[in-house]
């Protein structure tokens, strides 16, 4: 029965406790991390507010050799390009010196906008639950505790219906090699799983970002699409270039999913500024498939 999952992931109020520190990072990526700590001042000066490490590395998950390094920087302004050059360059920089790392995901925005309104659902709750303070005054400080409710999802992942579109014409125009597909596997399988968690978030009442777990407690309230969840959560880790993979992903598992999301949770409404953007929780996955993530907005 789906009421006998064991929720995890909250604090002893029910609010979704974040999930990463620096005491968790794997010895390997230490010295990594201590890199960064030291050269983003250099690079950035007065213009960085802070800095954060989200995903696999101060969660303590990371493979040496597979797993990328992912990072957000608060700017006191919105970043202009050459805060993007930067950012292109010190990842560029550490990718090379540290092979323990496969590339660099770097976020930038503005202090305002992470603590604006508007992100205080998306932006706001990836800053306070997902992401780990590296330097600088944390803006989890300014941000409200949160709840792993049906508003949250809402707004994290209730956009898929708007993003399946892309999705196609990336499809389409994938190079027909594995290598090409690949990455789009790996990126759309990982978007679906946790898709899919947040959709039974609110019942489960916890929090997780393990793929396979987010694919387990899917399942036990959706048991006809388990196997199917339980799949994606795998290619999510270890991808394959098959095109049927990529078709199901928009053909079928895609649309079932964003037609319950939407009678569920209703569906997030697109921002004025989205360009290329999705739901913030796809900023955390995306940097798999992108390495440097400088645009103005999150990428869908």
């Amino acid at each position: 029965m789906a009421e006998t999952v064991s929720p995890k992931g909250l604090d002893a109020r029910g609010h979704i406790a974040r999930e990463g520190s620096l005491a968790r990072v794997p010895p390997a990526f230490r010295p990594v991390v201590a890199a960064v700590r030291e050269r983003l001042p250099d690079a950035f000066g007065a213009r960085l507010h802070s800095a954060y490490l989200y995903g696999s590395v101060p969660r303590g998950t990371a493979r040496a050799g597979r797993s990328d390094l992912d990072l957000l920087l608060a700017l006191r302004q919105e970043p202009a390009d050459t805060d993007r050059r930067t950012a292109r360059a010190l990842g560029a920089a550490l990718d090379e010196e540290f092979p323990q790392i496969d590339g660099v995901g770097t976020l930038l925005y503005g202090r305002d906008r992470l603590l604006s309104d508007l992100e205080r659902h998306d932006l706001g709750w990836f800053v306070a639950c997902l992401c780990t303070p590296l330097l600088g005054e944390d803006l989890a400080a300014y941000l409200p505790r949160y709840r792993p409710d049906s508003l949250l999802a809402r707004e994290t992942n209730g956009d898929l219906a708007l993003l399946l579109p892309r999705w196609r014409e990336r499809v389409a125009g994938a190079e027909d090699r594995e290598e090409a597909r690949r990455p789009l596997v790996r990126f759309m399988s990982r978007h679906l799983v946790r898709t899919g968690f947040t959709l039974v978030m609110p019942r489960w009442r916890g929090w997780t970002s393990d793929l396979r777990e987010m694919a387990e407690v899917f399942g036990a309230y959706y048991p006809e699409r388990a196997r199917q969840m339980r799949t994606a959560a795998e290619y999510g880790h270890e991808p394959v270039g098959d095109p049927d993979v990529l078709r199901s992903c928009v053909d079928d598992l895609g649309p079932w999913l964003a037609a319950e999301y939407a009678r569920v949770h209703g569906v997030k409404a697109p921002r004025p500024d989205q360009g290329l953007s999705g739901s913030v929780h796809g900023v955390a996955r995306q940097t798999g498939m992108v390495r440097q993530v400088l645009g103005p907005g999150p990428p869908a």
